[in-house]
């Protein structure tokens, strides 16, 4: 029984790939759109190996609106969109102004005009922590709510608070033309929420399906992964002089298991309450610092791996912490997985995938998932 039917943009990159599994073991008919760009189609067939079932995939560029047109016409049955597909990197952010802009911004226009044309008024957008820059510049915004103002400090928060008020003011207008024509109820279908959240992180358990970055990856524990199999000879740690009690910057790690089903609640609770535009955080509660991480990854490792401290990135702050009391609250979601399970599902997905999904799946794993 198909509960309803998603488009989800950027569904073959990490967080995506795993939200779209997520949608799938609930039910709903999942639609992926993605160009690739730092992805691999491979992912559709893990997803498949893991539930069983399969998503549709199509080869469109967010900023294509013919491109998206065209799958909604061939799928009328979408009916709620969870937006991921952006470039994600904050140092490259301010190397590439207009290309962050482009593919994020006017890409997000794109799929919301296009969303409008075929009537799909549920959409889920893949914020970022990010929006709010440095918190520490306000008293009592440590671990930060969302009433926290918005004030991004780079390239990549800038287009994410944009793309959270474009999203804000077509929602409300949607809404209120509604009300104007003296039909309030058909705009209470229009909801949106933006999800803000920090640093995900871990695999999926089976150990076949996991962050497979086509580059260099930006993140802190693919980074320590890549020390660890020897692609990397050591991991550069940004900065040691910040206020923290071992001096590195602090995040709040959550398991892309916990992420990916606080998209599927978030979509649920807009198709249950229509609640028009709300903003959640989703985290941990917990922060932790640069130093930890390496200390949690090197044990499970089972061996110290080498770092470097070198100058602070631009743009980097202290302390990136949720308070995700409204998301536990209203959603009912929290983090169930810790530190240590991503750690060890991490673990598992890069020892034996060092190529990542350039290569096949172990044959254990994949036996051991036909058993459940």
């Amino acid at each position: 029984m198909v509960v309803g039917s998603v488009l989800v943009t950027g569904g073959t990159g990490y967080i995506g790939s795993f939200t779209a599994l997520a949608l799938l073991e609930a039910d709903y008919k999942v639609v992926i759109v993605d160009n690739l760009y730092n992805s691999s189609e491979e992912v559709i067939n893990r997803i498949e190996l893991i539930c069983g079932k399969r998503p549709a995939f199509y080869n469109v560029d967010i900023t294509d609106e013919a491109g998206l047109d065209k799958v909604f016409d061939e799928h009328p049955d979408i009916d709620n969109v969870i937006h991921f597909a952006a470039l994600k990197a904050v140092g490259e952010s301010g190397e590439k102004p207009l290309e962050y802009y482009y593919v994020n911004v006017y890409g997000s226009i794109s799929l919301l005009r296009s969303m409008t044309k075929h009537n799909v008024t549920n959409i889920v957008f893949s914020s970022s922590a990010t929006v709010y820059g440095d918190a520490t510049r306000f008293p009592n915004m440590i671990p930060i709510p969302e009433h926290c103002p918005i004030g991004p400090t780079n390239t990549y928060g800038r287009t994410k608070s944009t793309v959270e008020s474009v999203i804000s003011d077509h929602i409300d207008a949607q809404r209120n033309n509604a009300k104007k024509q003296g039909n309030p109820k058909s705009g209470e279908k229009w909801n949106a929420a933006l999800l803000r959240y920090f640093n995900p992180c871990g695999a999926h358990p089976s150990g076949i399906m996991g962050e497979n970055p086509l580059g260099v990856p930006y993140n802190l524990l693919p980074l320590l992964a890549q020390v660890a199999i020897g692609k990397r000879e050591k991991l550069l740690v940004f900065g040691d002089d910040y206020k923290s009690k071992d001096g590195t910057a602090i995040r709040d790690y959550i398991h892309v298991l916990d992420l990916a089903k606080g998209h599927l609640v978030a979509l649920n609770y807009l198709r249950e309450h229509q609640p028009g535009v709300k903003a959640w955080n989703l985290g941990s509660g917990r922060g932790s610092t640069v130093f930890e991480m390496i200390k949690a990854f090197s044990k499970v490792v089972g061996r110290d791996l080498p770092y470097e401290v070198v100058e602070r990135r631009q743009g980097d702050v202290l302390d990136l912490t949720a308070n995700p009391a409204l998301a536990n609250e209203e959603l009912k979601w929290k983090t169930e997985l810790t530190l240590e399970d991503a750690c060890a599902d991490l673990w598992k997905w890069t020892e034996n995938n060092p190529e990542g999904y350039d290569q096949a799946p172990r044959k254990e794993f994949v036996e051991a998932l036909k058993k459940h």
